[in-house]
């Protein structure tokens, strides 16, 4: 993982691997107070968008020992998702997490080589059927019987097939696991799927994105450990928590869409004042994910803060089409498909909002006039107050 096993005397004065203890007990190891580990305890309820009293439930999870094992299996990929989850410049809880199960197999990170390295998969497989879990990173391809990405002289689709086939739980983590991201992308000569495309049947969480954010990898993980089940998913298989909210709905700069204020080239005024990049191509309005609320790098920035628009990385074959990233998208939200792109600014917001009071108003006059009586009821109601009195007298 992200940083050497530590191994420290027990109390019995044996040594003990990362494995053998909590994630509370390695944060203590790494110099990380119980009061930095419940704030995380706190954090990550908060992401996983559970009652605040679940906090007490993940620590006490958290504060067990004997964490499952888990396999990272790499295709046809950059790396960029292990990357993503290595390129820390210190340990987290978040690290330690990940740190804290029995990692077996992993292609860039294990020590092992060779039939050293496919035996402990092959182990796993064998005398944890049902028990682990599975990290998929990477496109698998389909075409010429898989082909085009063999490991240890196996196709990648028969390794997904007999590992994941095995398993406890299956993550997908990054585009290409996912629905084939880059390398499924036009004219994709090697037949790439994503996970599910290519094993089908397979119950599997997918964290899509380019790359994942560890974090949410971490709070899956988290869940899975404190209820023994995974998040609630959408129906593309991805969780609520994390992929739930559109990016424009999140976004910092939200308010300077609502106010017609765009960055119209880059370096321009609304560039350095942190205008809406909606013209220069984001797709915030049409991506869903966490980034805005999670970011990255130590939850500092995230791209469109630090001013790049959404290329929404997290959406359906977003390669093909959300492509060309820095195309501007047809109809800006809220402001109806008869209003383009370039016609946006404070001329129509001022039109939207003119248009949208006079609706108000006219509902306003409507709903009065129709809880006012019509002329033949007001004669009614009057001939019945007249036919009352009659009656009375």
């Amino acid at each position: 993982m992200p940083h050497q096993p530590f191994l420290a005397p027990s109390s019995a004065g044996k040594s003990m691997s990362p494995i053998d203890r909590s994630v509370l007990e390695l944060c203590q190891c790494h110099g990380i107070s119980r009061r930095r580990f419940l704030e995380f305890c706190t954090a990550v309820t908060a992401t996983l968008a559970l009652p605040s009293g679940y906090a007490q439930v993940v620590a006490t999870a958290l504060s067990q020992k004997k964490k499952p094992v888990l396999v990272w299996l790499e295709f046809q990929d950059c790396a960029g998702n292990t990357e993503s989850m290595l390129r820390t410049s210190h340990p987290t809880v978040e690290d330690l997490v990940l740190e804290s199960f029995s990692w077996e197999y992993h292609e860039t990170i294990m020590a092992a080589y060779g039939k050293a390295a496919e035996s402990a998969l092959e182990r796993v497989v064998r005398e944890e059927k049902g028990k682990y879990i599975v990290v998929v990173e990477g496109a698998i391809p389909t075409a010429d019987g898989g082909v085009y990405c063999t490991i240890g002289g196996r196709t990648a689709l028969d390794i997904a097939q007999e590992v994941c086939g095995s398993a406890a739980a299956i993550i997908a983590v990054g585009a290409c696991a996912w629905d084939g991201g880059l390398v499924r992308s036009g004219p994709n000569p090697t037949g790439a799927l994503g996970l599910q495309g290519a094993v089908p049947g397979l119950n599997v969480v997918n964290l899509p994105g380019c790359p994942h954010n560890s974090a949410n990898t971490a709070a899956v993980l988290v869940h899975y450990l404190t209820f023994g089940q995974m998040p609630a998913l959408d129906p593309l298989n991805r969780p609520l928590f994390a992929y739930g909210d559109i990016i424009h709905d999140q976004c910092e700069r939200r308010a300077h869409y609502d106010a017609g204020r765009f960055v119209e080239e880059w370096d321009d005024e609304g560039a350095r004042k942190g205008w809406c990049l909606y013209k220069m191509g984001c797709k915030g309005p049409e991506a869903n994910y966490n980034c805005p609320t999670v970011q990255w790098n130590g939850s500092t920035s995230w791209p469109v803060k630090a001013g790049h628009g959404c290329i929404a990385c997290a959406s359906p074959r977003f390669w093909d089409t959300k492509s060309p990233f820095y195309e501007r998208l047809p109809h800006p939200a809220g402001f109806g498909v008869d209003v383009t792109v370039s016609e946006i600014g404070w001329t129509v917001v001022g039109a939207v909002a003119v248009a949208t009071a006079a609706h108000g108003i006219t509902s306003i006059v409507r709903d009065r006039r129709s809880s006012e009586p019509t002329a033949n009821q007001a004669s009614e109601k009057t001939g019945s107050k007249e036919q009352q009195s009659r009656e009375q007298r």
